[in-house]
């Protein structure tokens, strides 16, 4: 004869062990689509970080304040880095890292208005544009006795003498143009440095 029983007995352990065996839990704090985040982004959105200290135990609430106040700090750097960029006509592509390679002329500059003289400026542009004048006048002079017959040579001397006359043309332009907005920062600090 058939228990009829037994299917219900064999339920009642298999629940009883399903409440007492630990099983994979699904998390679902975890997702950018998740509680959490979400509590995030209106603790953010409202600048209440009350929204999010509620997802964390006491002891480890000054951890997540400090992040929430780095955080906002961050956001408010972007946005003012941003528009001071629109403003002159250039791109924004992200907060860049301090203690970058800025080449001598900007930290030079920098230094001018903090002391108020025009001398770190002045000495290093008089430094650097004699520098290369120099270097091309004697490519000009170095280049300029050629036999008449060298063609090669000859054009050696125009193309020296073509360089040099653009670069004294191209430093007084840049000297004599009003200063504007942002260069092609493409072209990253003078490679004539």
């Amino acid at each position: 004869m058939v228990n009829k029983s037994f299917p219900v007995t064999w339920a009642a352990i298999t629940i009883a062990l399903l409440g007492i065996t630990p099983a994979p839990a699904i998390a679902h704090c975890d997702g950018l689509d998740g509680p959490v985040v979400k509590a995030a982004q209106r603790a953010l959105e409202t600048r209440n970080p009350a929204l999010v200290l509620i997802w964390v135990p006491e002891k480890d609430e000054p951890e997540i304040q400090t992040a929430f106040e780095r955080t906002l700090a961050v956001r408010f750097f972007e946005t003012l880095v941003r528009v001071h960029r629109a403003g002159e006509g250039a791109p924004f592509t992200g907060l860049k890292p301090a203690g970058r390679d800025l080449g001598p002329a900007i930290p030079a500059a920098d230094e001018a208005v903090r002391v108020g003289s025009i001398e770190p400026i002045r000495q290093l542009l008089t430094d650097a544009m004699q520098q290369r004048l120099r270097e091309e006048f004697s490519h000009v002079t170095a280049a300029r006795t050629f036999k008449v017959d060298d063609l090669a040579a000859g054009r050696a001397y125009i193309k020296a003498y073509v360089g040099f006359i653009h670069l004294v043309e191209r430093l007084y332009d840049s000297t004599m143009q009003p200063s504007h907005g942002h260069f092609d920062e493409r072209e990253g600090p003078s490679k004539n440095q």
